[in-house]
């Protein structure tokens, strides 16, 4: 999985392509969104740390709202933006199936983690602000690269 992860980011369709030559499988897509949604919690931590820091709070009472909705709030939205993604991109032409749209979210959303990991720790031991704005925003175009291109080929 790490070394899919790592050549997704050059090589996007290629790691899509081997992933639909699995098959149909539900189990990989469910066990990618909720490696996605444990290791974004996770990220979370370092900020949260600097917040119950600050504030004088404990990091128990910190991240208990991000549990809630990272681990069992996101995976059912994700769920949602999938078929969006599959009615709008059906919509355009594309004649890919429902799954390969769940694939393709599920597995850019846990591609790009790495890029969530360096965010939550530019954001725990930096600070918000404008490192913490440009490392969000390289996430942002690693995750929309990925999912662009797990889709395209998705399609062929």
């Amino acid at each position: 999985m790490t070394r899919d992860i790592v050549e997704a980011h050059l090589r996007p369709r290629r790691v899509m392509a081997r992933l639909l030559a699995m098959g149909l499988r539900e189990d990989r897509a469910l066990a990618m969104l909720m490696g996605s949604c444990l290791l974004l919690f996770m990220s979370q931590w370092p900020y949260r740390a600097r917040q119950a820091h600050e504030t004088g709070g404990t990091l128990t009472d910190t991240i208990q709202h991000d549990a809630v909705g990272l681990i069992f709030v996101l995976p059912l939205l994700a769920y949602g933006l999938a078929a969006l993604l599959r009615l709008v991109t059906r919509a355009i032409g594309a004649a890919a199936d429902f799954y390969s749209a769940r694939l393709a979210l599920f597995w850019a959303l846990l591609a790009s983690t790495p890029a969530v990991v360096l965010a939550g720790m530019t954001k725990g031991f930096i600070g918000p602000g404008p490192a913490h704005t440009a490392v969000g925003a390289i996430w942002l175009v690693i995750f929309l690269w990925i999912l662009i291109n797990s889709l395209i080929e998705a399609e062929q």
